[in-house]
């Protein structure tokens, strides 16, 4: 198929950032005719792009990847070249398609879906295509993703694909070729939006004057077709996202689809089957599920009937299936479409399931088990690329042309051993569009991922996709994480294109709602850990930001003692330093710097800086549907390798006062939104009560640190304590005198006016304690609440004064015991909030519609302790 009923008319131009552009001999090329002629759609565009000169067209890379770092675009890809968390990769040029090259290959594709579904519809069912000879049994049943317990399970109108995604290539001749067919959980469509966003922002004013069609209709297609899977008598079907989690490749894209389709984002652990019903587990109690738009493989979806060891997914889902409970979408089971060997049968399969020919065709696929194809591939082994026929991505295909004459011999013969489970595809030779490699436009080689959702009427195109390229035809691979860059499309209209968007008039009336109760338990856990994450981390800069300052002034001999206790401070333990008064100052002091570079950078220090904040990002991406953009767009800014300019380190330890306080703004500005931008849910509650706790303790463990003992002058570090804890004006304008020991315990540690003040925090976390749910029929105080009764208690009892006192070793026990008595209540607090809320379990009848809630599993965050 090759889409080519194009005009061609303006020649290339050969100056500017185009002069050096040359596609190599024999290729098609996207953009240019052998003769040189620019293709249609490229003629107005490409001449305003040559025009605008390298400057500009750097300056709009420059851009688009300022958008995508933002936005936090990446792809965590295992072994990829650059990372696990690797940044999203986008050309700033589109790839251009008009509407006469695009509605061929548009048309092929939405057979090639309808055939699919239809396919998956006979091999679960009747079997018509194994009774007459289309497919051997063996294609069938030796594929380990054609799943038995499917069988016979059928979806409403028989939808087994919602969602359909091609792979495409195109060979030298013009002729579109499937290399994939994607059609378990297809991803890619969330990087093709968000490229689309990044690509026409930058490029408005060629994306209008262009009428490029946009992706919105396309989305909506596929919400409704969501919600007509619902089962009958759901006025609000609820629908979720499951993804395998934030391990996954895909994550992001994960997080941004629940958010801008309005979905709940979800992971296995997240549902649980009661009866035949599947429910999502919430603070509020159990809420039904009615459809699943899965991103998980088959295999995984239920440990009870399909893979014993996934906690990707839900045991009890195939039940509910059966019992059309719930739907997924696609099927499971619908991987079985995604093996090779398919291929080579799928012409065979549209003539009896549709009466029509292929339109798009497959890559030349040999299928093994049959003699014939097996002569041909021992055949023409040299020119062919044989893989596993089932499993798509086991191992890398073998290039039998970069195997040694005895390497070839032994492939023979391994094929002739099990021939069943191998097929030969000839090579393609794909073609080549423009990119931008930051000099100058040059010719890469071009993939093309293209996108269809199901409606009532059949198949849908997205009116664009996703393009990947790469320098080298050696090196393109099936997924992003082999280092590739992306994109975007653009399939142009003839006249000018409406704008469209989700947000839907209707008019029938919605419940009025104030409460949300859909926070799961995992989602509420996230939440805690943030607070908690958050508050960490600004109290360490803090901290750390008082030592630098002091660190960096001209101190006297005097001063020494008080730098160490507050640089020791830094740590529960006493640190392996240079002691006072047993080494030399200088030697302390220079010592004492280094241990603050270490509390700053070092990953291996499990208390750092830098690994906070990366729990702190951790938490914020696994809840990415539920941050605001703003949120995200801070959080994602709290990445403490990218904001910190120096390799290995600063020459001068004062550079870093401009970095710590660059975080304490992003810090301060997160705290904010969640004050002032949250609504007071549950949600919230969880993250301020993490908030409120870590404060607390971080309160109480700097004043264990440095005030439980005596120093010859206390002023230096009740200061630096005051400072610390963000109340040096507080206590200036309160006491207007010297520094004292008592003002400062009363104002930091009982005072429950100052928002610093763990009195503070206290009243906090038992106005908070007091609102979560509780257990239908459950009288009297909750666990938590007597928690938080015994430490306001113990605070508000406290003769201040009496703290101070010391004994003959000059060490204040009192203060001692009361700061050892409020760390074990918090901690105890923190501890049975986790117990008690941040996982889910029983029958949904125990439960109130929303005061409801009970967790049978503590756990830690991280390596964190509660």
């Amino acid at each position: 198929m090759t889409g080519e009923a194009i005009t061609l008319s303006k020649q290339l131009p050969r100056d500017g950032v185009l002069a050096d552009y040359q596609p190599p001999a024999g290729v098609f090329d996207e953009m240019v005719a052998p003769d040189g002629a620019l293709r249609s759609p490229w003629e107005q565009f490409i001449g305003g792009v040559n025009r605008s000169g390298a400057e500009a067209l750097g300056q709009r890379s420059e851009q688009v990847k300022r958008l995508l770092r933002e936005s936090g675009v990446t792809y965590n890809a295992a072994g990829a070249p650059l990372g696990p968390d690797r940044p999203w990769e986008l050309d700033p040029l589109p790839l251009l398609f008009d509407q006469q090259a695009w509605q061929p290959l548009a048309d092929g594709l939405l057979q090639r879906a309808t055939l699919l579904n239809l396919i998956l519809a006979d091999i679960y069912g009747p079997q018509r295509l194994i009774r007459e000879g289309v497919l051997p049994p063996a294609v069938v049943f030796n594929h380990p993703g054609y799943l038995l317990p499917c069988h016979g399970i059928r979806p409403p109108n028989d939808a087994f694909m919602s969602l359909y995604a091609a792979h495409l290539a195109r060979q030298p001749n013009g002729e579109w070729l499937v290399l994939t067919d994607r059609t378990q959980g297809p991803s890619g469509t969330g990087y093709t939006l968000e490229n689309r966003l990044a690509v026409s922002r930058t490029l408005r004013s060629d994306f209008e004057s262009l009428h490029i069609q946009r992706l919105a209709p396309f989305f909506l297609a596929l919400q409704e077709r969501l919600l007509s899977l619902a089962p009958p008598q759901r006025e609000n079907p609820r629908v979720v996202l499951l993804s395998p989690g934030v391990r996954s490749p895909t994550f992001f894209e994960d997080g941004y689809m629940a958010r801008y389709l309005g979905y709940t984002l979800v992971e296995g652990g997240d549902l649980t089957v009661r009866g035949t019903t599947v429910y999502l587990k919430t603070l509020g109690g159990l809420l039904p599920v009615d459809v699943i738009l899965r991103r998980i493989p088959d295999e995984t979806c239920d440990p009870l009937e399909l893979e014993p060891g996934s906690t990707y997914g839900t045991a009890g889902l195939m039940q509910a299936l059966r019992d059309r409970e719930v739907v997924v979408a696609n099927a499971v089971g619908s991987g079985f479409l995604e093996a090779p060997a398919l291929a080579a049968f799928l012409p065979a399969a549209c003539r009896l399931l549709l009466g029509e020919d292929l339109r798009c065709q497959s890559v030349p696929t040999y299928w093994c088990g049959e003699p014939e194809s097996l002569k041909y591939v021992e055949a023409n082994l040299h020119q062919l690329i044989v893989r596993h026929a089932f499993v798509r991505r086991a191992g890398q295909p073998i290039v039998v042309a970069e195997l040694t004459h005895d390497q070839r011999l032994q492939l023979i013969e391994q094929i002739r051993r099990r021939p069943e489970y191998y097929v030969a595809q000839k090579p393609v030779e794909r073609s080549t569009a423009p990119v931008w490699n930051g000099r100058n436009i040059a010719a890469w080689r071009v993939e093309l991922r293209t996108f269809a959702v199901a409606g009532s009427d059949g198949f849908q195109m997205m009116p664009g996709g996703l393009a990947r390229v790469f320098e080298s035809s050696q090196s393109i691979g099936e997924s992003m994480a082999s280092g590739q860059s992306s994109k975007d499309v653009w399939i142009l209209s003839d006249a000018p294109v409406a704008p469209v968007t989700l947000l839907k008039q209707s008019t029938k009336l919605v419940e009025l709602r104030r409460s949300p109760v859909d926070v799961p338990s995992r989602v509420a856990d996230n939440l805690f850990w943030l607070g908690r994450n958050a508050e960490r981390a600004e109290a360490m800069v803090r901290h750390l930001r008082s030592c630098i300052v002091r660190l960096t002034n001209d101190l006297e001999p005097s001063g020494v003692t008080e730098m160490y206790e507050l640089v020791a401070a830094l740590s529960d333990d006493t640190p392996a330093l240079p002691v006072p008064g047993q080494a030399d100052d200088d030697e302390v002091i220079d010592a004492l710097r280094q241990e603050v570079i270490l509390w700053l950078f070092d990953e291996g220090h499990p208390h750092s800086l830098t690994l906070t904040l990366d729990a702190l990002r951790n938490q914020a991406a696994q809840m990415r549907d539920r941050l605001s953009v703003d949120g995200w767009r801070i959080a994602n800014q709290l990445n403490f390798r990218a904001l910190f300019p120096w390799e290995p380190q600063p020459k001068r330890l004062g550079d870093l006062l401009l970095l710590l306080n660059q975080v304490l703004t992003l810090l301060a500005a997160l705290s904010g939104l969640g004050t002032e931008s949250m609504t007071k849910g549950l949600g919230w509650r969880f993250l301020d009560m993490g908030r409120r706790i870590e404060r607390s303790l971080q309160t109480l463990r700097l004043f264990r640190r440095t005030l439980v003992g005596t120093v010859s002058d206390p002023i230096p570090l009740l200061e630096a304590v005051l400072e610390i804890c963000d109340s040096s004006m507080t206590y200036r304008y309160r006491y207007r005198s010297t520094l004292q020991l008592a003002p400062v315990l009363d104002l930091l540690l009982i005072d429950e006016s100052n928002p610093r003040a763990v009195g503070y925090q206290l009243n906090a976390l038992s106005e908070h304690v007091a609102l979560l749910p509780r257990m239908a029929g459950h009288l009297g105080r909750s666990a938590e609440q007597e928690t938080m009764l015994a430490a306001q208690a113990a605070v508000r009892l406290t003769d201040v004064e009496a703290l101070g006192e010391e004994d003959r070793l000059g060490h204040r026990n009192r203060l001692e015991s009361l700061l050892e008595q409020l760390e074990g209540q918090l901690r105890r607090l923190s501890v049975e909030i986790t117990h008690h809320y941040l996982a889910h379990t029983g029958p949904p009848q125990q439960l109130r519609s929303i005061a409801a809630g009970r967790l049978d599993a503590s756990r830690t965050k991280g390596g964190q302790t509660t």
